[in-house]
């Protein structure tokens, strides 16, 4: 390979396809003349479209097989939705960077362009996450939870399809494929936590490789990571997978660090929420801090409970 080339790993949906392309751009504008190559890896979330994702498998369903080709050297570096990542990276792997954060909240696309609050009784929900499940029945037991798997592009067809009220997405994916006018509504956060690391990209790289460590550390954004890895941690200390009903929301206000997570029961009856306050340098500290305030309250018993339950829903 050429030491002006860089080979870039990334999963092949239209989505990904479209975040691995800004990453690629900001290292063309940061490195004039470097050639990134972009090679599309099939993953064991995108093989099993008819399973649910907590059905599958719990940890690195969207990046073990890309992992692997990093840890081979078929790739240089590879680029994730930080929300996909699992807390603990492989060994010989590290993050690199993790580029400015987009929109961090949830979206609600609705069919008749209701907002969350007015939407009718028994409406039909769909979205392919059980945090965004449980924090809905938390609030609106009567809703229908659907299932959905699929592109972006696919779970927007399916709203009238499968003739749904609504479905949430991820407002970061929506914006970054051009389609913020789908946006019915903004869910704020004290209604609907997000994801751990939603709206970030990471960049992972190997352990080591001093080169990709230099081209890619232009592209990380401080505020963005540790607001993530405080977010992060709080998931490891917790041992939870991005299939587990488990959110957290890091926000950096100059050297200060808010932090609120949330642990839920599938059915969304039993949902407990905390929040803390730390220092923006310290993020593990307030990960930390955080998941020993919510067990202490009962989240270990709601985590065995959940995972009992999806150990069953998946033999």
């Amino acid at each position: 390979m050429r030491n002006d080339t860089v080979k870039l790993g990334t999963r092949g949906s239209p989505l990904a396809l479209c975040q691995a392309g800004l990453v690629a751009d900001s290292l063309r504008r940061q490195w004039p003349g470097l050639e990134v190559v972009t090679i599309p890896i099939k993953t064991s979330g995108d093989k099993f479209l008819d399973v649910a994702l907590s059905q599958v498998g719990g940890k690195g369903l969207f990046v073990k097989e890309i992992e692997e080709a990093l840890l081979d050297g078929r790739i240089d570096l590879a680029v994730h939705s930080l929300k996909d990542l699992p807390a603990e990276l492989a060994p010989g792997l590290c993050e690199g960077a993790v580029m400015r954060r987009e929109d961090p909240l949830d979206a609600l696309i609705a069919r008749n362009s209701l907002r969350f609050a007015d939407l009718p009784r028994h409406a039909k929900i769909g979205t392919s996450s059980l945090r965004r499940q449980v924090q809905f029945l938390h609030c609106r037991p009567d809703f229908q939870i659907v299932s959905l798997r699929g592109n972006v592009q696919t779970r927007l067809r399916k709203l009238e399809e499968l003739d749904l009220e609504a479905v949430v997405l991820a407002s970061a994916g929506l914006i970054r494929l051009g389609l913020q006018d789908r946006i019915t509504e903004r869910l704020p956060a004290d209604l609907c936590l997000p994801a751990i690391g939603q709206g970030a990209l990471v960049i992972e790289i190997r352990e080591g490789d001093k080169r990709t460590a230099g081209l890619v550390e232009t592209l990380n954004h401080r505020e963005t990571r540790q607001a993530t890895t405080a977010e992060r941690a709080f998931l490891r200390y917790l041992g939870g997978s991005c299939v587990t009903p488990i959110a957290a929301f890091g926000e950096i206000d100059g050297e200060a660090l808010a932090l609120t997570g949330m642990v839920a029961s599938l059915d969304g009856k039993r949902l407990l929420r905390e929040a803390v306050s730390g220092k923006a340098e310290a993020p593990e500290q307030a990960g930390q801090a955080l998941a020993e305030m919510l067990l202490a309250g009962g989240a270990d018993e709601i985590l065995r409970e959940v995972n009992a339950q999806l150990l069953e829903k998946g033999k």
